[in-house]
């Protein structure tokens, strides 16, 4: 049987080419995932920057740390702890103590990442002037770059300054330098100290206080964002292991119908061979031996592509700023090793189900003339369809009843649909029928028999569709599903902010570090203005004695808070807040009003507070409620103004806009503050959705080739029959044209589903949102599939005319 499976793959080349294609671009992207994956586990040890140059670096507490019967857990404070007063006095008899402080800094025509600093910071980096002198009034700095010269004046969100100097840029960071006292000035609160002095006698100094003292390749941690590298490769790793599973899938999709499909076109030949006296093992076997010698070449094939393919995608992270300037492609085998012997395993899955029922492919096979699918489906495809269906349904019943907030995850809403889109392909045989003759009804009703073939040939030709189709399916489905989700979040977020807002006015700083105490001032004393000036922070609790969770927390007074918030209760009132007390929502293990709940703060204080209401859970972003005096350290970063009775707004924003801060009205800010989809989500969604589209692509115009191909003797007949050239190249397109729509209703049918999922839990929630289409990305896609579609169904069915129909319609199957 191997003789004849060679033989076989001579003859019926193009059936086979195709399998190898999709099977070796389904490994190659296997193993572009597989490296990409493995080389974002570590990371490099990112050694001192700002601070490469200074003796000792004292820190004061940045983290909360909670024992548990586990072990210790800890959280990053949102508002870290100077060091004490008295030991900073400690010190200064060790050695020169110089405050270290960073601030953002906006100039115009100048990097959006500016960032201040005391000048006398600069020598700890070491900063050399590359021009110039160092500044000595409040109004002169010294920058970092070329992006300004010494005597060129700047205005910055502080006032104008003079640049008096410039030093040579390290990479790390765009700084603005000014006097100590201007920076203390522009930021009054110091975290971190540099120390002149031997780390020994800084330790015997502070004595046991929860001070943080870094020496060596430890002063990192000084530096701003000293953990991005690793947070960076865990976004990474998080992206590529969603993107890796969702290649995976496609992969196997698309290899399993593509092989699937091959076998099916060769009932006639499986006929054949069981007249002459072969057996069903015999013609299984031989099934097996073709998509072993196709799988072997084409996974090692795959691996080839993959290994030229993973640098590409790397280059590709670092250039969107997704991943460090180092990241590369490790040297790693296992990759190659999975993607291979994954891709092997595919193809001979792919046909084992084909190839059971070739095997039971009777003699008569061979002696019939018409192609009809009598019987697309077998038991097993149905059963197992149908149990991947009950079970999407069942387990989104769970979701729903159990924790539909779990919906709202990205991983779940990138998952799920992978169930719906293999259910929904295995059934698609039963599905495809109605559905055609729904489709094409109106074009069958036109003059001439063009519309009722394209009908019938496709609803006759049920496998032949249903492994066209497939492609299509799984792109429309994962794109309308994806986007189609984070588009229905991100309009559900900026309903809740709608809904809650009852300000007429909202008015944030103009810098980023928040309004200090006379802004502040001046917009409370605006006549005709009620303000309530709310702050950032956030509290910890620890939830089953193990695990402390961060929540974000605003800080206000609750009276005022009342009059220009309506926040979404489930229990309890507004009003009750004090500095006693909390305003949780229902995520919260603790969530019954009157209840004490255990907290730490944001600078790690710990307290018992009484919960005073309730919120509903929403879409997540519902935080706590809690009084200015459980922020401490908070600054205030938001002013919800109302209008007393007769107020006039006109008056009302000129007043706050002199004041100071940007002025939004109640439109304004809901538009400003729609929630857009991070970065890292964005690029993985490109990524995914970019590998399906080009991958379902190729297998779709692959498929297709294999299809018209398949179908010479049938175009000859309608040429013999009468049908010009021309009319039969149009019935082609038409049933391409079909193929493509019928996928793409069946993709939509389940990013249908999908979203009605989504959009329940949303009102389970107590989130009213439409669900929102990403229609033009689906016309997008459904376009391009009807271009590749009727591109390679067009061009070798045009090759096919060029010989006489009578040659055709005598060629051998």
């Amino acid at each position: 049987m191997l003789r004849i499976a060679l033989r076989t793959l001579r003859t019926r080349w193009v059936t086979f080419v195709g399998s190898f294609v999709a099977l070796s671009l389904g490994v190659a992207l296997l193993a572009v995932m597989g490296l990409a994956l493995a080389s974002s586990l570590d990371a490099p040890e990112r050694q001192p920057e700002r601070f490469a140059a200074a003796p000792v670096v004292l820190r004061g507490q940045d983290t909360l740390s909670v024992p548990t019967p586990i072990g210790d857990r800890t959280q990053k404070l949102v508002h870290p702890r100077a060091v004490p007063e008295a030991t900073v006095v400690r010190l200064r008899e060790l050695g020169t103590v110089v405050a270290d402080r960073s601030f953002a800094v906006r100039a115009a025509k100048g990097p959006g990442d500016l960032v201040g600093h005391p000048w006398s910071t600069a020598a700890f980096a070491p900063y050399a002037i590359d021009a110039g002198r160092a500044p000595r009034a409040a109004d002169e700095v010294v920058v970092t770059g070329d992006w300004a010269r010494p005597g060129q004046r700047v205005e910055t969100d502080g006032g104008t300054v003079t640049v008096v100097g410039t030093l040579a840029s390290r990479g790390f960071e765009d700084a603005v330098f000014y006097t100590d006292a201007r920076a203390a000035e522009l930021s009054p609160k110091s975290t971190q100290l540099v120390v002149t002095a031997d780390a020994a006698a800084v330790r015997a100094a502070i004595g046991g206080q929860d001070l943080q003292v870094l020496t060596g390749a430890a002063r990192r941690l000084a530096d701003a964002d000293p953990d991005r590298d690793r947070e960076a490769l865990t976004a990474m790793n998080a992206l590529f292991g969603t993107a890796g599973g969702v290649t995976a899938f496609v992969s196997v999709f698309v290899v399993a119908s593509t092989f699937a499909f091959a076998v099916a076109q060769r009932r006639r030949e499986f006929g054949l061979l069981r007249t002459a006296g072969a057996t069903p093992g015999q013609v299984r076997r031989m099934v097996f031996a073709e998509a072993l010698v196709v799988g072997v070449p084409a996974s090692a094939a795959g691996c080839v592509l993959g290994a030229y393919g993973a640098p590409k995608l790397a280059a590709w992270v670092v250039d969107g700023g997704l991943a460090p300037a180092w990241f590369t492609i490790g040297d790693f085998t296992w990759p190659y090793h999975m993607a291979f012997w994954t891709g092997l395993l595919v193809a001979l899955l792919g046909v084992i189900a084909a190839s059971w029922r070739a095997g039971r492919t009777g003699p008569t096979q061979a002696l019939r003339e018409a192609s009809v699918d009598t019987k697309a489906m077998t038991w097993g495809r149905r059963l197992f369809g149908a149990g991947l269906l009950l079970t999407a349904v069942v387990t989104l019943g769970l979701a729903l009843f159990s924790d539909p907030g779990e919906l709202l995850h990205r991983k779940t809403y990138v998952s799920r649909p992978m169930l719906l889109i293999t259910a929904v392909a295995l059934l698609a045989p039963v599905l495809v029928r109605p559905l055609t003759r729904l489709i094409a009804w109106l074009p069958a009703q036109l003059p001439g028999a063009g519309g009722m073939l394209v009908r019938e040939n496709a609803a006759a030709g049920i496998r032949r569709t249903a492994a066209v189709a497939a492609p299509v399916l799984v792109t429309v489905a994962l794109a309308g599903s994806l986007l189609g989700a984070t588009a229905t979040l991100n309009e559900a977020k900026a309903t809740e902010t709608r809904e809650q807002t009852v300000a007429s006015f909202v008015v944030t700083p103009s810098r980023g570090a928040g309004f200090d105490t006379a802004t502040v001032k001046k917009l409370e004393a605006v006549e005709g203005a009620e303000v309530s000036a709310t702050s950032s922070s956030a509290v910890y609790v620890l939830e089953d004695g193990v695990a402390l969770i961060k929540s974000e927390a605003r800080a206000a007074d609750a009276g005022r808070l009342a009059r220009t918030v309506r926040l979404p209760l489930a229990a309890g009132k507004v009003s009750d807040l004090d500095d006693d007390s909390i305003i949780v929502n229902e995520e919260w293990q603790k969530h019954t009003v009157g209840q004490r709940v255990d907290v730490w703060l944001g600078d790690g204080t710990k307290k018992s507070l009484r919960i005073a209401a309730v919120m509903t859970t929403g879409t997540g972003n519902n935080g706590v409620w809690v009084t200015p005096a459980n922020a401490p350290g908070a600054s205030v970063d938001r002013v919800d103004v109302s209008l007393t009775d007769g107020a006039d707004p006109a008056a009302v924003a000129a007043a706050l806009t002199k004041a100071g801060g940007h002025v939004f009205t109640k439109d304004q800010w809901v538009q400003a503050s729609y929630p857009e989809t991070n970065r890292t989500t964005r690029y993985g969604f490109i990524l995914v959705l970019g590998i399906a589209l080009l991958y379902t692509g190729i297998s779709l115009a692959n498929t297709m080739i294999m299809a018209t191909s398949d179908r010479v003797r049938d175009l000859a007949v309608l040429r013999l029959t009468g049908a010009t050239p021309w009319q039969v190249l149009r019935l082609v397109a038409g049933e391409a044209l079909m193929v493509v729509a019928v996928g793409g209703v069946l993709g939509l049918l389940v990013a249908g589903l999908n979203l009605a999922g989504l959009w329940s839990a949303l009102g389970l929630l107590s989130v009213r949102s439409p669900v929102r289409l990403p229609w033009a990305e689906l016309g997008a896609t459904v376009g391009a599939c009807a271009v590749l579609a009727v591109a390679c169904s067009f061009a070798p069915a045009a090759l096919a005319m060029r010989r006489r129909a009578v040659e055709l319609a005598g060629m051998r199957d």
